[in-house]
């Protein structure tokens, strides 16, 4: 595994940086960190740890995308041989045996472009969004049409398509991925643990920034893929528009022009028999199945609001944050 190096990207990860470091420093030397203005030493420990560094600039728009392109390049400028490329959040540890598995993948599969494995919650019981979190990660296995934030990707593909779009502030992965299917290449998600994930969300208002951030993501990236053949995210846009949107009003409509103010009454009707739909779409009804389905509807606010923000405001300063140390 000597052609495959690592792009690490994070902002004031403190404590998790180290034990991501850690974790790929076990498996390769070829590393490289781009950091987002940290002011917590993230830089220092990542140059303490031999690992090629790059410090974006802050005067210009800071987000996931920039960082990924950044430490791409500064990792073939370092080693130019690397065939394939493990993209990690600073936040994740990399599982010691997913490479191997990654690239075997990849080698046996000529047209696959990014291979990604299980993500999973370092702590799920630690809050129930940090629960949430590990369900969202349990992606199906099989070809997909994206990947998330870790994934093993080959160096070819990745500069066959111009890298990741450095405007995105979300969703950046499902854009890129989105280019590279146009032009031949398959996404891949296999049946194999890939990377710990420590999403440290303990309050409602850190998941609400962190599901508005998705909203302004949708929006944004499915403009930048409207033409091409297969957009992203436009499914996700119709149904906020039909759930926040068209049956709101039009059940205030009903209300007003049949002069039926009890009418109004079904609006709520109509969101929790929702939630009982979505709930029965799971093995068993439990009180957390419940609070879960609650919440994918409670989210469209948010990816609403995020989504608005994206046509309102199109290029924004930085890309928003959900969580501290």
């Amino acid at each position: 595994m000597t052609d495959f190096g690592v792009v690490l990207i994070g902002r004031n990860e403190g404590e998790r940086l180290l034990r991501c470091l850690e974790s790929v420093l076990k498996l390769t030397n070829r590393v490289a960190y781009a950091d987002s203005a940290s002011s917590d030493g993230s830089v220092e420990l990542a140059r303490s740890m031999g690992v090629t560094v790059v410090e974006l600039d802050a005067s210009k728009p800071l987000n996931a995308a920039r960082g990924r392109n950044a430490g791409f390049e500064a990792l073939l400028d370092a080693h130019p041989d690397c065939r394939f490329v493990q993209f990690l959040d600073g936040d994740c540890r990399l599982v010691e045996s997913w490479p191997a598995a990654a690239i075997d993948f990849l080698q046996a599969h000529e047209k696959v472009a990014v291979v990604c494995g299980r993500r999973f919650e370092a702590y799920p019981d630690a809050s129930f969004y940090n629960r949430l979190a590990d369900e969202e990660w349990n992606t199906p296995v099989g070809r997909a049409d994206a990947c998330g934030g870790d994934a093993m990707m080959r160096v070819e593909a990745v500069r066959e398509v111009g890298g990741y779009d450095g405007d995105l502030m979300a969703c950046e992965e499902a854009e890129m991925t989105a280019r590279m299917r146009e032009r031949g290449w398959q996404i891949w998600r296999i049946d194999a643990d890939m990377s710990e994930h420590d999403a440290a969300i303990f309050q409602f208002g850190q998941w609400w920034r962190r599901t508005q951030r998705s909203g302004f993501g949708y929006a944004q990236s499915y403009r930048r893929t409207q033409a091409l053949s297969k957009p992203v995210y436009g499914a996700n846009l119709k149904s906020l528009f039909v759930w926040m949107v068209a049956i709101p009003l039009a059940i205030i409509a009903f209300a007003v022009l049949l002069g039926r103010p009890t009418i109004l009454l079904a609006l709520p009707l109509v969101y929790v028999l929702q939630v009982f739909r979505i709930a029965r779409r799971r093995p068993s009804l439990t009180a957390y199945g419940l609070r879960a389905s609650a919440m994918t509807m409670i989210a469209k606010v948010p990816e609403l609001i995020g989504a608005l923000q994206y046509f309102l405001k199109p290029r924004p300063r930085h890309a928003i944050e959900y969580k501290g140390n």
